[in-house]
């Protein structure tokens, strides 16, 4: 199987503030997200040969014409994806794959969701009335956050953590997430906060409160990417990004069913991470990545994908986050944007958002410069969908171009 390793730059991005925007539809969210793409890169949509476009909302948008009336592209391929809360990272990949197979030269990735409009809170239900309870699909057990508590109840009892250590020790990643996400202007919640207001925050489903969990909103991110022999082109200077490694694994979809599923592992996550690193040449995660933005829909969902990423030893989150090795300033800064828990996550749009992070960090443009991180060479972005035990999972690994 050919690597996709620095065959493919990205020259143009854009990503709209994350927030509740109820004076703006779809359209204008992408018109917003892809006009800055459009003028970072220096292009206009007729230049455009072909798109991807992802989503979830179903019920306010189909196919990639929403895309194509926007943006006015003219009869140009134009396909939609749906990955669940993956989608963002399809859409990458697939324009990835357009450009590294020579089908198209300039190619829009864009990602959307207008989730606040639904109607109702949180994320709506999947197939009502289809799913056995043990699922936990439906809003009266619990759903999306129910699945996640199982897998915070599994990781206390695995890892030999009391509930009073367990619940503080997630509520440092809430607190980690609401510090960066504070000077982050395109934000949602740019609030700080501290372990006392977690641990008494509301509870959803125990362990795991208010604060434990991010909300849904709407936003909308972009991406312009070209062959990376193309790339100086658009940008002289060099400043643009290769991708080193996209990755997908959808599970079998059968964990809850398993006797033996052991809920304190990703095995999606896992499964994509062996993809990207073997794309990327990356054997040593942790030392190798400059950053890493993660899927974060709730504490615990974000110190389980860091250890499945194989970026910390499993079962020792403890001593990353007491020694505040996912901080700033730490060893492997995780979610220095803020991450879901601070931007909200409209899901079609959270994975363009997280390359974005990267995309601006690495041109030493984070919006306030207290974020900016230094020598930033190599970062992750981890998508994920679905709920323990019936992922998919989306990595992109992104760094510098490789005669930088």
């Amino acid at each position: 199987m050919e690597s996709l390793k620095d065959k493919v730059a990205i020259v143009g991005m854009g990503c709209t503030p994350f927030g509740e925007f109820w004076d703006k539809d779809p359209i204008d969210l992408i018109v917003d997200a892809a006009s800055e793409a459009f003028q970072d890169a220096g292009v206009e949509a007729k230049d455009i040969q072909a798109a991807w476009v992802g989503y979830t909302s179903a019920d306010v948008a189909m196919t990639g014409i929403i895309l194509a009336s926007a943006l006015q592209l003219q009869f140009i391929p134009v396909t939609r994806v749906e990955n669940a809360c993956g989608t963002g990272a399809e859409t990458i990949r697939g324009a990835a794959l357009g450009l590294a197979a020579k089908a198209y030269d300039l190619v829009l990735a864009v990602g959307w969701d207008k989730l606040k409009d639904a109607g109702f809170g949180g994320i709506g239900q999947a197939y009502p009335g289809k799913w056995h309870p043990v699922y936990g699909a439906a809003p009266e057990v619990g759903g999306a956050v129910a699945r996640y508590a199982l897998a915070a109840t599994r990781y206390f009892s695995k890892y030999g953590l009391s509930p009073e250590e367990g619940k503080r020790l997630l509520a440092k990643i809430s607190v980690k997430s609401h510090y960066n996400g504070a000077r982050n202007p395109k934000a949602w919640l740019q609030r700080k906060i501290t372990v006392e207001e977690v641990l008494n925050s509301p509870i959803i489903a125990w362990p795991l409160g208010l604060l434990d969990c991010c909300g849904v909103n709407d936003g909308a991110s972009a991406a312009i990417l070209c062959r990376t022999e193309d790339a100086k082109s658009f940008r002289p200077a060099g400043d643009y990004i290769t991708i080193k490694g996209s990755g997908i694994a959808c599970g079998p979809g059968w964990g809850k069913e398993r006797t033996n599923y052991d809920f304190s592992t990703w095995e999606e996550t896992e499964a994509a991470a062996k993809q990207v690193y073997a794309m990327a040449g990356i054997k040593n995660p942790r030392k190798e990545l400059s950053m890493a933005e993660v899927h974060d829909c709730f504490s615990i969902a974000e110190l389980i994908a860091v250890e499945s990423l194989g970026i910390c030893e499993k079962g020792h989150a403890k001593e990353d986050l007491e020694s505040g090795a996912w901080e700033q300033g730490g060893e492997i800064p995780v979610n220095v944007s803020g991450g879901l828990k601070s931007f909200g996550h409209p899901a079609g749009a959270s994975g363009g958002r997280e390359v974005y992070e990267f995309y601006k960090q690495f041109q030493g443009k984070a919006e306030d410069s207290s974020r900016q991180l230094k020598d930033v060479k190599l970062g992750l972005a981890h998508n994920q969908g679905g709920h323990p035990g019936n992922f998919v999972c989306g990595v992109t690994i992104i760094g510098e171009p490789p005669s930088r």
